[in-house]
C-alpha cells in the first residue's frame, strides 16, 4: 500500500469517527428538526388544500347565486342561493355577496335598503379598501336623483382627491346635484372637468356631456 493509500484510509476513518460522534451527540436533535419540518410543510399543504377547497365550493355557490338571480328566481330562491355562498365560508366570495344583496335590492326597487346595505359595508373596516368605496359610490349614485350637494360631499369628499379612481364618478354626482338646485354653472364647470380629464371613460364623457349641453342654455350670457 502506497503513502498516499494509507494516509487518504486514515482520513477516511478520522471522518467517519467524527459524523459517528457527531450523530452520537446531536442525531436526536437532528431528527426531531427534520420531523418537524416535515410536519410543518405537511400542515401547510394541508391548509392549502383546504382554502382551495373551500373556495371552490364558495365560488361555485356564487355563481350559482348570480345564475339564480339572472334566471329570475324568486327573491326567497335567490337570498337561499347566497345565504349557500356565506355557508361556504370563504371571506372573500361572502364579501361580494353583501355587494351583490345590495344590488338586488336596488334592482327590486328597494332603494333605501339597498342604501342602507352599500353604507354597512362601507362602513365596515375589515372589509377592502377599494371595495369599500365602491360601496360608497354605488349608495351615492343611488340617491342621485334627491341628495343634495351638501349630502354628497359629506358622503364622498374623502374619495373627490386628484390621485383617487373614483374622483370622476364623484364629480359627475355633484354635476346632477348642481343641476338639480339650479346651479348650472358650477354643473357645467364640473361636467367639462370629466370630459377634458384623459382618465375619463367614453361612457363618463358621453354623460358628462349631456350634462353641459343641458345646463349651456341656462348659463348667464357673456357681452
Amino acid at each position: 500500500m502506497s503513502d498516499e493509500s494509507l494516509f487518504r484510509e486514515v482520513d477516511e476513518e478520522v471522518r467517519r469517527e467524527q459524523a459517528r460522534k457527531l450523530w452520537n451527540r446531536y442525531g436526536n436533535a437532528v431528527v426531531a428538526v427534520s420531523l418537524g419540518v416535515i410536519i410543518a410543510v405537511a400542515g401547510v399543504k394541508g391548509w392549502q388544500y383546504y382554502q382551495t377547497q373551500r373556495a371552490e365550493t364558495a365560488g361555485q355557490a356564487f355563481f350559482n347565486a348570480l345564475k339564480a338571480e339572472r334566471e329570475g328566481k324568486s327573491a326567497e330562491d335567490v337570498a337561499a342561493a347566497f345565504a349557500a355562498v356565506e355557508k361556504a365560508g370563504h371571506g372573500g366570495y361572502g364579501k361580494l355577496v353583501k355587494l351583490d344583496e345590495a344590488a338586488a335590492l336596488a334592482k327590486r326597487g328597494e332603494r333605501d335598503q339597498a342604501v342602507a346595505a352599500y353604507d354597512a359595508f362601507a362602513a365596515d373596516a375589515s372589509n377592502d379598501r377599494a371595495m369599500r368605496q365602491a360601496a360608497s359610490i354605488r349608495a351615492a349614485y343611488l340617491l342621485a336623483d334627491t341628495a343634495s350637494s351638501a349630502d354628497l360631499v359629506s358622503r364622498l369628499s374623502a374619495l373627490d382627491t386628484p390621485e383617487n379612481p373614483w374622483r370622476l364618478a364623484v364629480r359627475e354626482l355633484y354635476a346632477l346635484a348642481a343641476w338639480r338646485e339650479g346651479k348650472f354653472d358650477e354643473a357645467n364647470r364640473l361636467a367639462q372637468e370629466i370630459i377634458a380629464d384623459p382618465a375619463a371613460s367614453e361612457g363618463l364623457r358621453q354623460r358628462a356631456g349631456i350634462i353641459a349641453a343641458v345646463v349651456q342654455p341656462k348659463l348667464p350670457r357673456t357681452q
